[in-house]
């Protein structure tokens, strides 16, 4: 985690919108009613008083994790959003760090505040408990951060975001928390111990240890904590080729290399496009249809494909997987990178095991065969299909599969054989043959490398 903000406790860099009244709006979304204080408490300092003590990193932070907290928005969207573009390189260092920081700690975070809360089944505020969270990070997580200057700050968050009652006990909590020893690792935790610690919901790691055992399930939920990074799966980087995460590429690779000889190919949920820019680079014969249901996002994949000589042949259709009839023709090769729940990119995504309920998965699941039933429709005989996801979850993967073999002379094919190609032709870097389950790619972050995906290929007879 990155804290190379000079705004730890010095001097308070102005931001747009810093002391004015409409940054009130902006930090709390509503009205502010004042509330009755004995007299004893002396006066309340006013909102904009307190918005101008606060740096701009830490208020766009605390805006961005309400708005995603509200789900008017995701972490990455806001994060490249104006409200951020227009602070210092320092600022947004800052900001990154703690709404990142807060959305993965957020459970472990929540699990340590109450324990000193004198009600700890209290129900707190929302913009309270963001405060909260925020100080208890920065004491926590941030080593270069001034102590004085988390505390402080929290503070006034909670009198900018119109809970002035709050700032005397966000300052003794985290007060208590600046003087107690940092969270150390036990010689033996229980999965619900290392599940709090580690900021995942019990009921999804304990799923991932029935999968995967106890060990797995824990380095998944450590990698989930750190900022996401290549993996080192592979030899090939730079140059004219797209910039990505190792899965997503991996994923692509598998794909091209199921149907080398593929004349036409069909990406059917392709944005943001990384994996058509491998398809298109690994099979430079081929026509290749790339088509999304998002208007939006094809627009954008669209846009980032053009900067590659190579992917010219690539042809844009806004289409619908799942009708068969959005698109024309018989393919040789089909990727069907579905949506999914995501569980296998929390690293990036920390939100995610926020929002997630295991009801998720079934609703996942049952859109994911639609559309893998619709884009088999177009697989032409002996040409072959890769069904893959960022979901770490059975449903989700192996259950839709399972739903569709068999079904008009459709069969699995083990990926093996691709897998050991491509290490062969020194695409894969590295031992990657852990990283296959039942003739299917599973990759598991903290294990392999990267994020959490699993592919598998089909073919029609």
């Amino acid at each position: 985690m990155k804290d190379e903000s000079t705004s730890g406790g010095g001097k308070r860099k102005r931001g747009a919108g810093a002391g004015k009244p409409g940054a009130v709006k902006a930090v709390s979304g509503k009205a502010v009613v004042a509330r009755k204080r004995p007299v004893s408490a002396g006066p309340t300092a006013s909102v904009e008083a307190a918005v101008a003590k606060i740096t701009p990193a830490r208020l766009a932070a605390f805006e961005i994790l309400k708005l995603v907290g509200e789900n008017k928005g995701h972490s990455d969207e806001l994060l490249h959003s104006p409200r951020v573009d227009g602070l210092s390189p320092e600022d947004r260092n800052l900001t990154t760090a703690l709404v990142m920081g807060v959305l993965r700690w957020q459970i472990a975070l929540d699990a340590r505040v109450r324990g000193l809360l004198q009600r700890p089944e209290q129900r707190l505020a929302e913009p309270v408990a963001i405060a909260l969270r925020m100080g208890a990070f920065q004491l926590l997580h941030l080593e270069r951060i001034p102590a004085h200057a988390a505390l402080s700050e929290s503070v006034e968050l909670c009198r900018a975001a119109g809970e002035p009652h709050a700032t005397g006990m966000v300052n003794a909590v985290l007060r208590k928390l600046a003087g107690t020893q940092k969270p150390g690792v036990r010689m033996h935790e229980s999965v619900a111990a290392f599940a709090e610690r580690l900021g995942h919901p019990r009921w999804l790691v304990e799923r991932w240890v029935a999968a995967y055992g106890r060990e797995a399930a824990l380095k998944i939920c450590e990698a989930d904590q750190q900022e996401p990074a290549e993996g080192g799966m592979f030899v090939e980087r730079g140059g004219d080729w797209p910039v990505m995460d190792d899965g997503s590429r991996l994923v692509g690779e598998i794909a091209a290399a199921a149907m080398p000889e593929a004349k036409r190919v069909w990406d059917c949920c392709a944005a943001p496009g990384g994996k058509t820019l491998i398809l298109a680079k690994r099979l430079g014969g081929a026509e290749i249809v790339a088509s999304d249901v998002s208007v939006k996002r094809l627009a954008q994949a669209e846009a980032r494909l053009r900067r590659y000589a190579y992917a010219e042949r690539v042809r844009f259709s806004v289409a619908d997987a799942s009708d068969a009839k959005s698109v024309a023709g018989e393919f040789d090769l089909i990727l069907c990178d579905v949506p999914c729940s995501g569980t296998g990119t929390m690293a990036g995504n920390p939100e995610i095991r926020h929002r997630l309920k295991v009801e998720e998965f079934v609703r996942q699941a049952e859109r994911q065969r639609t559309i893998l039933k619709g884009a088999l429709k177009r697989l032409a005989r002996g040409g072959r299909l890769v069904y893959s996801t960022c979901s770490l979850e059975a449903e989700e993967c192996e259950g839709v599969v399972d739903a569709v073999v068999g079904a008009g002379g459709v069969v699995r094919v083990p990926v093996d054989g691709v897998m050991a190609e491509l290490a062969e032709r020194g695409v894969l870097s590295g031992e990657m043959g852990s990283a296959v389950r039942d003739g299917a790619l599973r990759t598991l972050p903290g294990v392999h490398g990267g994020d959490g995906f699993y592919a598998v290929m089909l073919e029609r007879k």
